[in-house]
């Protein structure tokens, strides 16, 4: 009876639930009807600084977990004329084939979600060693020419640390985000704890050298609606970067309400213990 009328209630409020795909098509196509350019991260590290447009989103996917709901939100992207980049991590509930394949096919970046120090334990030898092999696996589907760093936020190791004994742009990569940003002129969003003010949850998903500034100027929001209103109103910066995690994102209701509360969980977790 409690599930029936859960589900019954789901469905009466579906219009108003955020992170469903209904909700991330009308994000995108308010950001297109007020003139943002969508582009890869590839195609923002090629870029010079005369070419950096007025009205710019790099839009970014770590692909965590759920790799079928990538491939749902990169067919939406496609049907818009939009580009994005795709981080596919090693774990099998992200790195799927299929997916991977079909999601380079539409016309997406295919990038490296690393987290090698983690899985090497803080070796920095077999990190590397590991890297550069799964590097190689990524590319099988796409020519990887980014990475991005996964959090792991259960981890002592920050895999960004990798990069201060060796050079990732050796291997012909031309850029990492949280390297390779000028976050001096692209305001960063994430959908980190599945919220967009999730940076007070976040380990590591966050700017925290310009987090107080762009708060003093009122660029916080929580739900995607807010954002949404933002663009709407011409209130968001020209330039930004914009990551989400695609396992939060879908119209089905008991998945979406399983996400929900597990991501509650997480970040209670995060606040008490490991959130610094």
């Amino acid at each position: 009876m409690f599930w029936a009328l859960l589900f019954t209630f789901l469905l009466t409020q579906r219009k108003k639930m955020d992170f469903t795909l209904r909700t991330y098509r009308k994000l995108l196509v308010a950001l297109l009807h007020k003139g943002y350019r969508f582009i890869t991260f590839e195609q923002y590290c090629m870029l010079l600084p005369s070419q950096r447009l007025e009205r710019l989103v790099i839009l970014r996917h770590d692909v965590d977990l759920k790799a079928e709901n990538s491939l749902r939100i990169a067919q939406i992207e496609n049907e818009l004329g939009i580009s994005a980049s795709y981080y596919f991590r090693i774990v099998l509930d992200s790195n799927k084939p299929e997916v991977i394949r079909a999601i380079a096919k539409l016309g997406h970046e295919i990038g490296y979600h690393y987290e090698d120090m983690a899985i090497a334990n803080g070796d920095v030898e077999k990190a590397y060693e590991h890297f550069t092999q799964q590097l190689a696996y990524f590319r099988q589907f796409y020519p990887v020419r980014t990475i991005c760093m996964h959090g792991v936020p259960t981890s002592q190791w920050d895999g960004r640390d990798l990069w201060k004994h060796y050079d990732y742009k050796q291997l012909g990569i031309v850029g990492e985000p949280y390297f390779d940003v000028d976050f001096s002129e692209v305001f960063y969003l994430t959908d980190t704890g599945r919220r967009w003010d999730g940076y007070k949850v976040s380990v590591r998903d966050k700017i925290p050298q310009y987090q107080d500034q762009w708060t003093e100027q009122g660029l916080v929001y929580r739900r995607t609606r807010a954002i949404i209103r933002a663009a709407k109103d011409d209130m968001l910066p020209p330039r930004i970067m914009i990551t989400t995690h695609p396992q939060r994102w879908t119209s089905q209701p008991l998945p979406w309400l399983k996400e929900l509360l597990w991501q509650s969980i997480k970040n209670t977790i995060k606040r008490l213990f490991l959130v610094k």
